[in-house]
């Protein structure tokens, strides 16, 4: 699997998955998985969704501007980790998306601190410029800016 990171116990990222992956995710116990990529995207997996459902994973898709935040989306993309099964698997196609929407959820869940946010994100490869997590960021320490 692409760049696979455990975040926390509930939530895991990665980059594109396959039907394969899909079939070891939910015999590795996995519950859901959230889709962050657009259908237009390039190597866009079309019935990821059917075949996540047939495996006996929930599956939801947010998608996610790589390059362009979207504070409407980005809170779309929280609220689906709030109300799916747990343990879930958030990918997009490189990682870099996921990765930031599943920072973001565990600052807010754990009401992480700007320097636990930046540590945790240090340790899993996660960049700060990621846009949707840039964005929150700044909205949420907004008094940090430089």
């Amino acid at each position: 699997m692409t760049d696979f990171k455990k975040v926390n116990d509930d939530l895991s990222v990665a980059g594109q998955i396959s039907s394969e992956e899909l079939r070891e995710l939910a015999i590795e116990g996995f519950k859901s998985i959230l889709n962050l990529r657009d259908p237009d995207e390039n190597g866009f997996f079309a019935d990821e969704q059917q075949q996540a459902e047939i495996v006996g994973l929930e599956y939801a898709n947010v998608p996610l501007n790589p390059k362009e935040p979207n504070q409407e989306l980005t809170t779309a993309a929280i609220q689906e980790i709030d109300n799916l099964p747990k343990p879930i698997l958030i990918h997009c196609a490189g990682g870099a998306r996921a990765g930031g929407i599943a920072l973001i959820a565990e600052a807010i869940q754990a009401g992480l601190t700007y320097e636990e946010i930046a540590q945790k994100a240090n340790e899993l490869g996660i960049n700060l410029e990621q846009p949707h997590l840039k964005q929150f960021l700044l909205e949420k320490f907004a008094a940090r800016q430089n």
